[in-house]
């Protein structure tokens, strides 16, 4: 079996049997990948810090022709966003944007814009920008990666429009530079999740969480 080393964001893990994990992650060059972590829920498992989401992870695994799950050798972390972020809110972000490139990303094709869109969002954590501004980014450069965000936003007040066109142009870091109105925000929160919703046929389990952030803020 080939030994593959890759940068890669993980997406999320389950458990599987007693001790072991299954874990979903995003190679840069590769595509999804999903994989067995033996002991990783072991105290003192080699997987350790390395398994959250839209942690970027240095992994090497192994890969048998014909077999759906890989074998991961180890994953060593190089961002995490548990120190790039901190509070319930912040996490809740990083579950719902791990969540959203789970459901898009395609198993064993690669695309690198969409590796890069989830690591810049560490970058943004880190730079502390405001997480609303940061999601509506983040949506729509995820549903224009996939083709699936309407040219025509005739819909959409001046407010709103505005801020995606400078959204454009900046990187994920620089999002909270942007000035725009909570209720341009909530208009855009709504037309993705509109979106997002009418392209998945489902709602997100992370949205929920969202929705209860908000209500309880």
């Amino acid at each position: 079996m080939p030994l593959y080393t890759a940068d890669a964001l993980v997406l999320r893990t389950y458990k599987l049997g007693e001790a072991d994990r299954i874990v979903v992650f995003l190679t840069r060059d590769r595509g999804k990948k999903r994989g067995v972590a033996k002991s990783a829920r072991r105290t003192r498992s080699r997987f350790a810090g390395a398994l959250e989401p839209l942690t970027e992870v240095q992994v090497a695994y192994f890969e048998k022709q014909g077999r759906e799950l890989v074998g991961l050798n180890y994953a060593e972390p190089v961002r995490s966003p548990l120190l790039a972020c901190g509070g319930n809110d912040a996490l809740g972000y990083v579950g719902y944007f791990a969540e959203l490139l789970d459901e898009w990303a395609q198993d064993a094709d690669a695309d690198e814009r969409l590796y890069r869109l989830g690591a810049s969002m560490l970058d943004a954590f880190g730079a502390g920008v405001p997480l609303e501004p940061l999601a509506r980014y983040f949506e729509c450069w995820l549903l224009r990666l996939q083709g699936v965000y309407p040219e025509a936003q005739g819909t959409l007040s001046a407010a709103a429009r505005e801020f995606l066109a400078v959204s454009r142009t900046l990187p994920p870091h620089r999002v909270g530079e942007v000035a725009i109105e909570h209720r341009a925000l909530e208009e855009l929160r709504s037309t993705h999740r509109a979106l997002i919703t009418m392209h998945l046929e489902k709602t997100l389990k992370s949205e929920r969480v969202l929705r209860d952030l908000r209500r309880h803020a």
